[in-house]
């Protein structure tokens, strides 16, 4: 008999270990629950909740099959070798198959899971399924990781081109096993239920997420270049969520962007190029994490910049978490985030970049933060972004180049509308007013919303002198660890 342990890849269709342990012999899935150790990693309510709702769905669609799927606890993955030794042994599993994780925790706890299983006669068996590339297989000519995107995004178009990764087939029914599934449990110790109307806004299961593809690849894609940075359209395709716990596959994605644009990568409908580049942006910062293992330490990228001097500010830092700020764009960009557990890409920039150069407060802060309120959570893709917006990362912007937030919210929300919908206290201003309602202090409308924490011509220079200052540093022979 054969184990499935699922993680996130929670679908049926396109699941490379699931089909192959099917393949092979009568399949048990098995799901591990283990609260204490996504609380150590910050994964969010809403996130969890998602997994869970997804699960019940899955087991469905398990069942149809005759695949049981089975819960089990293992606080931390330290214990994961010792509970998955025990179900292989009561159920006599030949072998158990995975789709890999990248994460440093994640790595060693399948070494470890594969070090106890193999001792007991018990093969492990892993495969790529997370990526269309393996980590390791994209290089340099010096045979090292990418550090620049569209260096890393030229290989991996000459890789497609070439060979285009496949579909793998769902598995089919087998003959039923004397094994009951369990049930899901709705609920994880440790983390709140999130509230209808963010459930509402994230429906669990394949069908939901394959529409929600298709009706992007077919509606929306074609516009996806010229709308995606504009948070009151609905120009970006919402498919982070699916993608994060492996309700989609990568490769489903990329099918889908490839049948809407004729089979073309880099020409066509530049909407479609231009998601397929997104795809690719969440392939390099997974090559990362395996590439520079630090980042997945909660350190820089660039060591140098671990000696900045970020500001150690708690009630600006809880203003900006509260959305409290003063300045529209980012307030309206965070309640966005705490209410729906998301937020549009482009003000994810915005308002990381406002935290890490106009309050220069370390990004770890706001990386952290993120994790512990996004749904579409995801180590690699929140760590590259955020050390990008913060100067420290890989291909990052350059420290000078600061966005203002409110020639970002004119340029992006020119209208007011999505402010308007996030600040309803602001819907009294008009399209000019809303982005800077502190130059109408005391009138009507206005009443409830804060003044600017900061001024942002002085907060700038101020994050100026202090990268200026770093680099001084460092030539003058400072040196760094």
């Amino acid at each position: 008999m054969q184990l499935i342990w699922l993680r996130s890849d929670l679908r049926l269709h396109d699941n490379t270990a699931l089909s192959a342990a099917a393949a092979r012999a009568p399949t048990v899935a098995v799901y591990l629950l283990s609260p204490q150790q996504w609380l150590e990693h910050d994964d969010a309510s809403c996130k969890v909740d998602f997994w869970l709702r997804n699960l019940s769905e899955l087991r469905n669609a398990l069942g149809k099959l005759n695949i049981p799927l089975l819960i089990r606890k293992a606080p931390r993955w330290e214990e994961a070798p010792r509970v998955l030794l025990d179900l292989c042994q009561q159920l006599k599993i030949d072998a158990v198959h995975v789709n890999d994780e990248y994460g440093i925790h994640e790595t060693r706890r399948d070494a470890a899971v594969a070090k106890v299983l193999k001792a007991e006669g018990i093969d492990f068996h892993r495969y790529l399924d997370q990526l269309l590339f393996k980590p390791g297989t994209v290089l340099t000519r010096t045979g090292t990781y990418f550090q620049v995107f569209s260096q890393f995004r030229k290989v991996c178009y000459e890789r497609l081109h070439r060979s285009l990764p496949g579909l793998v087939i769902a598995p089919m029914v087998q003959a039923p096993l004397n094994i009951d599934s369990d049930e899901i449990p709705s609920t994880v110790e440790g983390f709140e239920t999130p509230s209808d109307s963010l459930r509402a806004l994230w429906p669990a299961g394949e069908d939901c997420a394959h529409r929600r593809l298709e009706t992007f690849a077919d509606a929306h894609i074609d516009y996806y270049k010229s709308e995606r940075d504009f948070p009151a359209k609905p120009g970006t395709s919402q498919l982070s969520a699916y993608l994060a716990a492996g309700v989609l596959s990568p490769r489903q994605c990329l099918h889908a962007a490839l049948q809407s644009n004729q089979g073309e990568f880099e020409s066509g409908k530049v909407g479609a190029v231009t998601w397929i580049n997104e795809l690719l942006w969440r392939e390099f910062y997974k090559h990362i994490l395996v590439g520079y293992p630090r980042v997945s330490r909660h350190r820089a990228f660039r060591p140098e910049t671990e000696a900045l001097a970020w500001r150690d500010a708690p009630e600006e830092l809880a203003a900006w978490q509260q959305a409290r700020t003063g300045l529209p764009i980012i307030d309206a960009a965070m309640r966005q985030l705490l209410e729906t557990g998301w937020m549009h890409n482009r003000l994810r920039m915005v308002v990381a970049m406002f935290l890490t150069k106009n309050l220069l407060i370390d990004w770890r802060e706001g990386e952290r933060f993120f994790m512990r309120h996004l749904i579409d959570g995801d180590l690699a893709a929140n760590n590259g972004g955020w050390q990008w917006s913060a100067s420290t990362g890989t291909d990052s912007a350059p420290y000078f180049r600061i966005f203002n937030p409110l020639s970002q919210s004119e340029k992006f929300d020119s209208e007011g509308l999505f402010i308007k919908h996030w600040l309803p206290e602001l819907a009294g201003l008009s399209k000019k007013e809303v982005h800077n309602p502190a130059n109408l202090s005391g009138l009507f409308g206005v009443a409830d919303y804060p003044s600017p924490i900061v001024n942002l011509s002085t907060s700038r220079a101020r994050a100026l002198a202090a990268f200026k200052s770093l680099a001084s540093r460092q030539n003058a022979g400072g040196g760094y660890e």
